[in-house]
């Protein structure tokens, strides 16, 4: 078979309407906080191994390092293994929109071509990614962002070695809920003002791979969801670097007020070559 998008998106959409039932009860019993479902063997392990060895090396792709998060991204796939542009588009293909639209019950929702935040991450020993809140809206603020899908790829991965996606329903006065990076499993989390997420630092030699994807609408999940730029926060450990967060929260916040669609373009989207 055909890696194609189309292809793989029929992969995608059957083992995802096996698991149906299951799915949209998990995702609307954590809705009142932050709806979640995640589904492992997502596509058959060869396919799913043939992804993770598609990936760059990471000096080709670019290193995201502040104090907000420490990670490789890349957005340009027109610059890597076809594979990975055919499996990030699978996700924005009709049939799987629609599906993972009607386990989570949102209307109008619209996959991201441009990648605004998308494509394809890996994280090396060290690497993290603070609590923070997504952007509320795509990069010409016309929809709002509903829905983050992630797609790990690393063979084998365990919960000790970090890397994992943390939900914060409760704020970070309360545990965290953890759901690991597992091989060859989706998440499809909800993006609105209360769903704060991170990714805990990897303890672990190697790289954890992931394939993301977010899908927007013309209406946000919450009645009082606001605008508001990517927002971090500090580990409840590290109080200091909270507050600097916080601050530099308030500050870009600031900035968009003035100019809504900030002050340089940026970089994360795809720019396909005509």
């Amino acid at each position: 078979m055909e890696l194609n998008r189309k292809n793989l998106s029929g992969l995608i959409v059957a083992s995802i309407a096996g698991n149906k039932e299951k799915l949209v009860r998990q995702y609307h019993q954590s809705e009142p906080e932050i709806g979640y479902f995640f589904l492992d063997d997502l596509l058959p392990t060869a396919i799913a191994l043939q992804i993770y060895n598609a990936f760059p090396q990471p000096d080709a792709m670019i290193l995201k390092n502040t104090i907000r998060e420490r990670k490789y991204i890349a957005v340009q796939m027109d610059l890597y293994n076809p594979l990975l542009e055919e499996i990030i588009y699978a996700f924005q293909e009709p049939n799987v929109v629609d599906i993972v639209s009607e386990i989570c019950k949102i209307t109008s929702v619209v996959p991201d071509e441009n990648l605004y935040a998308g494509g394809i991450s890996m994280m090396a020993n060290g690497h993290y990614l603070n609590p923070h809140l997504d952007n509320s809206h795509d990069k010409d603020r016309k929809y709002w962002r509903v829905l983050n899908l992630l797609y790990y790829v690393t063979p084998d991965w365990k919960e000790e070695n970090g890397g994992n996606l943390e939900l914060w329903p409760n704020g970070l006065e309360e545990k965290q809920l953890t759901i690991t990076s597992k091989f060859n499993r989706l998440v499809v989390m909800a993006t609105h003002n209360n769903s704060l997420h991170s990714v805990s630092p990897l303890a672990f030699d190697g790289f954890r791979r992931c394939v993301s994807n977010y899908y927007f609408s013309e209406n946000p999940l919450l009645k009082d969801d606001s605008f508001h730029v990517t927002s971090f926060r500090g580990r409840p450990e590290n109080k200091f670097s909270d507050m600097i967060l916080q601050v530099d929260a308030w500050i870009r916040m600031n900035i968009r007020k003035v100019f809504s669609k900030g002050i340089k373009e940026n970089p994360h989207v795809y720019k396909r070559k005509i």
